[in-house]
């Protein structure tokens, strides 16, 4: 498979309603310039309108109940009707318990959408990786919104955990917390990852397409 770039935009003000809209453009202009798949990951409110712009969208989050009177949660049909790929699981920073995982992924799966499930590090991800989902995303929390990135500062991360996880089955690992640059991201294809996932580095970017620009053709 090629290398995967996916984007969290987060709930920053920089990626609310317009700016999260030009946002998910920019990430659709550069993957059909590129070839390389890139994920936008827009704020709840603006799931539709970022899958009229781009053709992959993640949810941040999705909850595992079913439709019904559950308030506040966001089913896996509401994002598969806005027109969503897939969702983000366990978040570093929208943890869930194990059970919910794999009740998550079991939801996506049967309604035909793909999960990108995050890891604190190797062992979690090897333990995890038995539910199968899409993909796995491995962030150490410490470096999460740091710039320092992990293909840098823990490249033993990002291989320790594509060793571990290829253990138990053949699901993709991407890598992410701090990624930022060109650099960072063709490090992390060095090792063994996938992809990468980053957030603030593209969302408060000066020139966010062109960052994005040159971490595609780093990898494409």
């Amino acid at each position: 498979m090629k290398p995967i770039i996916a984007l969290n935009l987060k709930v920053y003000p920089e990626s609310l309603g317009s700016r999260g809209a030009k946002l998910a453009e920019h990430a659709a202009e550069v993957s059909l310039l590129t070839g390389v798949r890139i994920i936008v990951a827009p704020q709840a409110v603006d799931l539709r309108e970022a899958c009229q712009i781009c053709t992959d969208v993640f949810a941040q989050h999705v909850d595992a109940n079913a439709q019904g009177a559950f308030t506040g949660t966001l089913t896996v049909e509401a994002i598969k009707a806005a027109g969503c790929k897939g969702s983000l699981v366990n978040h570093s920073e929208h943890r869930v318990p194990e059970e919910k995982i794999a009740a998550t992924i079991a939801r996506l799966k049967e309604a035909g959408l793909e999960s990108m499930l995050c890891t604190k590090d190797a062992q979690e991800s090897a333990r995890l990786a038995k539910y199968e989902p899409t993909y796995i995303a491995v962030e150490p929390p410490e470096l999460i919104g740091s710039g320092i990135s992990v293909s840098t500062a823990k490249p033993e991360v990002v291989k320790g955990t594509v060793e571990e996880v290829a253990k138990v089955n053949e699901t993709p690992v991407l890598c992410g917390a701090g990624v930022s640059n060109a650099t960072d991201v063709k490090k992390a294809v060095g090792l063994g990852a996938k992809g990468v996932l980053l957030a603030s580095a593209y969302v408060k970017a000066k020139d966010p397409k062109g960052l994005l620009l040159s971490m595609a053709e780093a990898i494409a």
